[in-house]
């Protein structure tokens, strides 16, 4: 792993700061080195990206940067200032893995649902190496799901406040993403994903 992925945390770092994992005082920059991991686990086991493995660590780092740039309202970063910074690929990638790009006008920004039904089938879409991080971004954010879930389970916590859509939404949503992971990059990676869909369907049962 070179200087790009040095450089690439440091943009994290920089883009990322103050920033925490919902309802967490948890840096944000843990769930994109979590993510960079399991996406780098994922692709040098894979003959088709092991040669890509860095770029695909260096997407994965990057991978929420436009989107909560937008969304957060300071420092804006385009896909074309990643482009210029680390590459066309790396910028694709980042892309692929966003649910918007631009920013959209108040209250034009599509349902919940509606929009995670359209990132699932813009899954079909798209190459092995957005797939590789976008399956590593859900891995991570099902699993701390489950993990913060059951932390909380017997303390009368509001857990699925800090969420935009409810515990049955959360289960639906993952279950079709589990099914599309299957379906475009099986794998133990998809496999992994699964088992942690399966506990989580427990815990929205119980919820």
């Amino acid at each position: 792993m070179g200087g790009r992925f040095g450089k690439a945390v440091l943009f994290a770092i920089a883009k990322h700061d103050g920033q925490a994992r919902k309802g967490t005082d948890i840096p944000y920059l843990s769930h994109l080195l979590a993510v960079a991991a399991l996406a780098m686990e994922d692709a040098a086991s894979d003959p088709d990206l092991i040669d890509h493995t860095e770029t695909v660590a260096i997407a994965a780092v990057l991978h929420d940067v436009v989107e909560d740039t937008i969304e957060r309202g300071r420092s804006r970063v385009t896909v074309e200032m990643l482009a210029n910074g680390f590459g066309d690929e790396v910028a694709r990638i980042v892309a692929d893995c966003s649910d918007v790009t631009e920013p959209t006008a108040a209250g034009e920004k599509a349902p919940w649902v509606e929009r995670k039904r359209e990132y699932i089938n813009h899954l079909a879409e798209v190459g092995q190496a957005s797939l590789c991080v976008s399956l590593a971004d859900k891995r991570h954010n099902a699993r701390c799901i489950v993990e913060d879930a059951l932390a909380v389970e017997d303390d009368g916590t509001d857990f699925w406040g800090r969420f935009n859509a409810g515990p049955s939404d959360q289960a639906w949503y993952y279950g079709e993403l589990a099914t599309a992971f299957e379906r475009h990059r099986p794998g133990r990676a998809a496999q992994g994903l699964r088992r942690t869909v399966d506990e989580l369907r427990i815990l929205v049962d119980r919820a």
